[in-house]
């Protein structure tokens, strides 16, 4: 009975040995008892290409005019001749002022005024044509007639402020007044906010103000508009830095013609910053951290067998998900894209291309 039983233990540890094997996929070198292993890795040739770098910041929308209107002479208003929320082109009237007295003012005035005229022309001609009356009587009906004038100009010109007109072109956003209400000079009565242009602000940091020039392209995107990217040119950039927050301040102009992008909304910015060309641009996954830096492994011949190679390499910028490699990398080089985090320097590995990379395979060669 212990004869068998020993038996019975034997057959159970070779078919385990058995299982074993056959659950792994590997490579033997032949010699008994040694384990080989083999990691499956995809690689892609190393190539150059352009790269364009970009500067993000965080922006706000205003509007290319806020402008709020106010009444520049004293009346009741007895009108607004647009509604609140119409669209309105610079020079329409949005209310107007009670102007019966100013009109009756102008009308003297201007009584008045032809009346200096006519005298001051017959004074005139009296003097120069026919050497009657004297020098400062023609001189008095001159000042006479141009202060007449000027008084009518002036009335005019009050007469044709009760009518408040729009500065710019816009949309008639807010009503600060209502009709029959009293307006002084300095009264606010309306805002008018151009939007079919916008601006977005924002700040460049003090390290990068020398790479990004007025005209340069400039991407946005909102967080309430997914999917979308605007596309403006950077019109202004300051002269000086903010001693507070060490930037300097920009203007991105942006048309904004369905009026979706609303003043005060928060912009992501994208700036081009600088274009390289003839780059080595990889993947940012296949750079791994180190305590030293960092590195990448790439695929050499050693003996016939496909090897991961260490190479620590010094990164440039990165934009999205490509980074520049400044140092480390060659063209042509087979850079492992796919099972970087499994392999060693000096492991034996298998190329595959879509296949399961990755997975670590062991195979125990055979015993004696």
């Amino acid at each position: 009975m212990r004869v068998r039983a020993q038996w019975v233990g034997v057959t159970v540890l070779v078919a385990a040995a058995t299982v074993a094997c056959q659950s792994t996929e590997g490579e033997s070198t032949g010699q008994p008892d040694e384990v080989v292993r083999v990691v499956n890795v995809e690689v892609a040739p190393v190539r150059t290409d352009h790269f364009e770098d970009y500067l993000r910041i965080t922006g706000q929308v205003e509007a290319m005019h806020d402008v709020t209107v106010s009444a520049e002479e004293t009346g009741r208003i007895v009108a607004f001749r647009v509604d609140k929320g119409a669209w309105v082109d610079a020079g329409d009237v949005i209310a107007e002022l009670d102007d019966a007295i100013l009109t009756a003012q102008v009308q003297e005035a201007r009584a008045s005024a032809t009346l200096a005229a006519d005298q001051y022309e017959r004074q005139r001609r009296l003097w120069e044509e026919d050497h009657i009356g004297s020098e400062i009587g023609f001189l008095q009906a001159r000042t006479e007639a141009e202060v007449a004038r000027a008084r009518l100009s002036t009335l005019e010109t009050r007469l044709a402020r009760t009518k408040i007109r729009a500065p710019v072109a816009g949309i008639f956003d807010e009503k600060f007044a209502e009709t029959g209400e009293m307006a002084m000079p300095g009264t606010r009565i309306a805002r008018v906010v151009a939007s079919r242009q916008v601006k977005v602000t924002g700040g460049v940091p003090e390290r990068d103000a020398l790479a990004i020039k007025v005209g340069a392209r400039a991407d946005i995107m909102f967080d309430v508009i997914p999917g979308e990217t605007f596309v403006g040119r950077i019109r202004y950039m300051g002269a000086t830095v903010d001693p507070i927050n060490r930037t300097v301040p920009i203007e991105i102009l942006l048309d904004n013609p369905g009026g979706r992008v609303k003043p005060r909304m928060v912009a992501e910015v994208q700036v081009a910053r600088a274009r390289l060309d003839d780059v080595v641009v990889v993947p940012q996954q296949v750079v791994l951290r180190t305590e030293d830096g960092y590195e990448v492994f790439v695929v050499e011949d050693v003996d016939g067998r496909p090897v991961a190679r260490r190479r620590p390499v010094v990164v440039g910028p990165s934009a999205g998900n490509r980074v520049v490699i400044a140092e480390g990398l060659a063209p042509g080089d087979l850079l492992v894209t796919l099972g970087q985090q499994l392999v060693d320097d000096g492991s034996l590995v298998r190329i595959v291309q879509g296949g399961a990379g990755g997975a670590r395979d062991t195979t125990k060669g055979p015993s004696t």
